[in-house]
């Protein structure tokens, strides 16, 4: 009678993150800024279909890098949850912190219970009345939360993003100021064809200024025009 094959935990833990962090790092990068009048969302994305920036409610939005059909699926459940939540009580009630600990409960149960994890990582951001009311919440594939300031680089080449942001990035920043710093960050690891063309790149915005949904996703003109100031 042959033994059963035993792998500890510890090792089954290690090889799910290895597998989860290997997917996250073949997505292209996504970057979440603030700027003077709300929060910025810039990715690496030529298709038109299949978006890695959305809306989640009135002044939330959602940015993530993985496996498209995972982060989906959890976007949904996101934008299910929070018309429930403000349909059953006020709209005031759905909150980015909120939204943030629910995907860090689904995420760290997948983690933990399931076969295989996730291959994602996302950005839950809630735009405030002022720019210290702004909040950037970074999930991880295990679950983990991490409440952000400033900047977020997720993907492939995050950590020469956020490099490349940190050294660029401050406080105040004008839209056009923080779309031209955002784009040469993602555009680091390929100098060799200078900044992304507006028509690769995916980009939306939380403004505090508009009414209700602040939430707007900018068309690529726009972002040329932008760039081009």
């Amino acid at each position: 009678m042959s033994m059963p094959f035993y792998v500890s935990p510890e090792q089954i833990m290690k090889d799910r993150a290895d597998y989860a962090r290997k997917g996250i790092a073949r997505g292209r990068s996504v970057v979440t800024l603030q700027y003077s009048d709300g929060i910025l969302f810039v990715a690496e994305n030529p298709s038109r279909a299949l978006h890695k920036i959305s809306e989640i409610y009135d002044r939330i939005g959602f940015a993530a890098v993985g496996k498209y059909s995972e982060f989906e699926n959890l976007r949904v459940a996101g934008v299910r949850h929070a018309d429930l939540r403000g349909y059953s009580y006020h709209r005031g009630d759905v909150t980015g912190r909120a939204l943030a600990n629910l995907y860090a409960q689904t995420l760290g149960t997948i983690f933990t219970t399931m076969d295989k994890p996730y291959e994602v990582e996302m950005v839950v951001a809630e735009v405030g009345a002022t720019s210290t009311d702004d909040q950037i919440y970074r999930l991880t594939f295990d679950g983990s939360v991490a409440d952000e300031h400033g900047f977020v680089a997720m993907g492939g080449s995050a950590e020469g993003v956020s490099r490349a942001l940190g050294q660029t990035w401050r406080a105040g920043l004008s839209l056009a100021n923080a779309l031209d710093i955002a784009v040469t960050a993602l555009s680091t690891d390929h100098a060799e064809t200078g900044k992304y063309p507006s028509d690769m790149l995916e980009v939306g915005i939380l403004d505090r200024h508009r009414d209700v949904r602040k939430f707007r996703r900018l068309a690529g003109s726009e972002v040329a025009e932008l760039l081009a100031k």
